[in-house]
C-alpha cells in the first residue's frame, strides 16, 4: 500500500468515526506527531548517548547476562 492509498483509508476510516473522544486522541496522536519529529536521541545527554552505545556494543560482543539469571538473583525485590 503506497502513501496515497494508505491515506485515503485513513481519510475513510476518520470520516466514519462518532466517538468525539476517539477523534480528539487521533488528533493529539497527530498533533504530536507534526509538531514534533524531535528524535529521542537528539533529547538525551551526551553522557547518556556514550551509555547505550558502550551497552550496545557490549551486547554485540556477546558481553550479555541472561534475563532469566537476572531475575533469578534479583526476584527477593521484585
Amino acid at each position: 500500500m503506497d502513501v496515497i492509498e494508505l491515506r485515503t483509508d485513513l481519510h475513510s476510516m476518520i470520516d466514519k468515526i462518532t466517538d468525539s473522544n476517539i477523534l480528539n486522541a487521533v488528533k493529539t496522536l497527530l498533533s504530536e506527531k507534526t509538531v514534533t519529529q524531535t528524535d529521542w536521541w537528539d533529547t538525551i545527554s551526551d553522557e547518556e548517548r556514550v551509555e547505550i552505545e558502550q551497552g550496545l556494543a557490549e551486547a554485540n560482543r556477546g558481553e550479555v547476562i541472561p534475563h532469566e539469571e537476572v531475575m533469578e538473583k534479583y526476584k527477593k525485590w521484585l
